[in-house]
């Protein structure tokens, strides 16, 4: 029998990591969609905290926006890092991260799909890394910004998914210890 191996482009959790981007308390209350943004996105959370990926939180500019919403209070976060700059391409703590725990791939979810976690997910996709993006766990204000920035990174390589698919990546096997938490987040 042939060797059998995993693909390069589903999600591994011993070699990904996960980024809320920006999803601030004063940025929140304008996106189309915003609670189940929210909900998906802390099901992203939630996995990643029983699969042992790392959580990356962004925060823009949290002295005038706020800080990330009570949805995430209490979420065990790797890195916490401020930003003026739309992607995070300039926090260096984020980086330093990804490169120490050798994480090649990122998965994104946040506000909004057509600023911050665009320019964030073109940045990561520049300088190397295998970039995904949870669409159901991203918003804009508009609609229409949220469809065209997930069209716009498809067309660049970047992975759009969803978060329960992702999830179950992350798992990959019913006979994951987890795999019972995992199904009872996802119901």
């Amino acid at each position: 029998m042939p060797t059998r191996f995993r693909s390069p482009h589903l999600l591994d959790r011993a070699r990904s990591a996960l980024l809320l981007v920006d999803i601030q308390e004063k940025l929140f209350p304008a996106i189309e969609g915003g609670p189940d943004v929210a909900a998906r996105a802390k099901l992203l959370v939630d996995a990643a905290n029983v699969l042992g990926v790392p959580v990356l939180i962004s925060e823009q500019y949290p002295g005038g926006l706020g800080k990330t919403i009570d949805v995430f209070a209490g979420t065990s976060a790797s890195v916490v890092a401020e930003k003026k700059m739309f992607s995070c391409r300039e926090c260096e703590t984020l980086f330093q991260f990804l490169e120490q725990q050798q994480i090649g791939t990122v998965l994104l979810c946040g506000i909004e799909a057509h600023v911050c976690v665009a320019q964030t997910a073109f940045d990561l996709l520049a300088s190397g890394y295998s970039v995904h993006v949870a669409a159901d766990a991203v918003g804009s204000r508009r609609a229409s910004d949220r469809e065209v920035a997930l069209t716009r990174m498809q067309m660049h390589g970047i992975a759009v998914t969803t978060a329960e698919a992702a999830v179950f990546e992350w798992c990959e096997s019913a006979d994951a210890s987890e795999f019972k938490q995992i199904s009872a987040l996802v119901r």
